[in-house]
């Protein structure tokens, strides 16, 4: 049986913090022989290496062995490691630091999270190794395409009052963008629907129903054929800017994903989104003061 008083969460390492499963209530065979099973992504040897490396630890922090038995209940922590990482020639700008909160700006094709080909190379994971901070979380996420501003969350202790201004929509996003002119269509104005998971997983949809997002909209500059937009998101859902432009027939500058999927080449970054989270606006929920951030970059409008 686990033990109901758990070591705490094993460290972070390099950055990375140490990801979870619990094994289910029955099972036979050894822990590799479930983990090689419930999480196939990882290849059998490849646990083994990770167990080898002590890189598996159980509950109570001690090392897994090939061999163990499997153990009902008990949870299980492991370290991600991958095999080849792209190496992205870009950094991250910290643009304020307190006890509470790190606000950093975001280069383009830089992931906020590891996940899929990314792990030391994601801005939290950069984050966290430079800064020292090993409760570092972020309060929202933006696209791997997206540049711009994120804020994160230096400890659990006050996360919770964070996250609120974002589940109560107290957080003023502002982003530019860059897309086609169009002289038949009215600014500033809002866009309203119904966004959901189309059958291509990563990708979003505008379906029939009831609104779920809505994006005010504003023009900056025009040198036709091309636009500088100013757009606004009242709500928070996946890509929802870059639908909603794209519903326009104002799909974004250089967007692999919409109208239609077009990734560009492993390595290739001659093509960033023309989409960038400008600035961010709040009260603090500790301290009253309204805050208000703003990234250095900046989007220009293509020359032809």
């Amino acid at each position: 049986m686990p033990n109901p008083t758990r070591a705490p969460v094993p460290a972070v390492r390099d950055g990375v913090s140490p990801s979870c499963v619990v094994l289910p209530g029955r099972g036979t065979g050894t822990m590799l022989d479930f983990l090689a099973e419930r999480l196939p992504m990882v290849t059998r040897a490849e646990w083994l290496q990770r167990i080898l490396d002590g890189d598996v630890l159980d509950e109570r922090g001690g090392a897994v062995t090939p061999q163990r038995a499997f153990e009902a209940g008990v949870r299980l922590y492991y370290y991600r490691s991958l095999v080849a990482e792209p190496e992205l020639p870009f950094a991250e700008q910290v643009i304020y630091r307190d006890e509470h909160l790190v606000v950093a700006d975001k280069p383009h094709f830089m992931p906020v999270v590891p996940s899929g080909r990314y792990l030391h190379s994601t801005l939290l994971v950069r984050l966290k190794r430079q800064l020292g901070l090993p409760e570092l979380s972020p309060l929202h996420r933006i696209d791997r395409d997206t540049a711009g501003l994120v804020l994160l969350s230096v400890q659990q202790a006050t996360r919770g009052r964070y996250q609120a201004l974002f589940r109560d929509r107290q957080i003023v996003k502002q982003y530019d963008a860059v897309a086609p002119w169009r002289e038949d269509l009215v600014f500033p104005r809002e866009h309203a629907s119904r966004l959901e998971e189309s059958a291509q997983f990563f990708r979003m949809q505008e379906v029939a129903g009831d609104p779920n997002s809505l994006t005010r909209m504003d023009v900056l500059e025009v040198n036709a054929p091309w636009g500088l937009y100013r757009l606004a998101p009242v709500t928070g859902k996946r890509h929802q800017l870059r639908v909603h432009m794209a519903a326009l027939g104002l799909p974004l500058r250089n967007d692999p994903l919409y109208p239609v999927v077009n990734d560009p080449a492993e390595g290739d970054y001659s093509r960033p989104l023309q989409l960038l989270a400008r600035s961010l606006s709040f009260r603090d929920p500790l301290s009253g003061e309204l805050r208000s951030f703003e990234s250095a970059q900046r989007l220009t409008l293509p020359s032809f």
